[in-house]
């Protein structure tokens, strides 16, 4: 993917359903890593990129055999694992654990917990955000006395694609 000069928008809709073009959603991860003081450097940049590219979790070792075919040198494991982990720390890719894989975040800027829709035919993922499920899960949490540090939400299912292919 060619980066091209996007204006970084912040997406001001509370009901979207993630459809953003790639390019304006780097350009705010790199907006927003910036205002932070946190660095984006090229090889993170690019796997957020792939990551938007291929619009399904991705595992790590898929990655690597994306920038394979892009480097000059060879990249390892615990370099695509280090830049994903800092992926996840400003809030711009989420883990589905269920696949051990990882999806480029649609929103990054409003730092929320998401529900991932996870199709168990094609493995195309949806993710959305539910005031509702995060303020439920924030009061279980509260009656337990528990802290939660990170929540991710996975339903698997079908997909309306597979559905209407006839994949149950």
């Amino acid at each position: 993917m060619t980066l091209v000069t996007v204006e970084p928008r912040p997406c001001a809709d509370p009901n979207c359903r993630g459809q953003h073009a790639p390019a304006e959603r780097v350009a705010l991860a790199m907006s927003l890593c910036s205002a932070r003081g946190a660095q984006l450097t090229e090889l993170r940049r690019r796997i957020l990129e792939l990551l938007w590219e291929s619009g399904r979790p991705t595992g790590a070792y898929e990655l690597i055999e994306a920038l394979k075919h892009e480097e000059a040198r060879p990249i390892g494991p615990p370099t695509v694992y280090r830049a994903l982990e800092f992926l996840m720390s400003q809030g711009l890719v989420s883990k589905i654990e269920s696949r051990n894989a990882y999806v480029a975040c649609a929103h990054p800027e409003r730092r929320r917990d998401c529900l991932f829709f996870i199709c168990s035919n094609c493995g195309a993922s949806a993710e959305l955000e539910d005031l509702r499920v995060e303020e439920l899960l924030a009061e279980d949490a509260a009656v337990l006395g528990y802290h939660v540090a990170r929540c991710v939400v996975e339903v698997e299912g079908t997909c309306v694609a597979c559905i209407a292919a006839g994949a149950s």
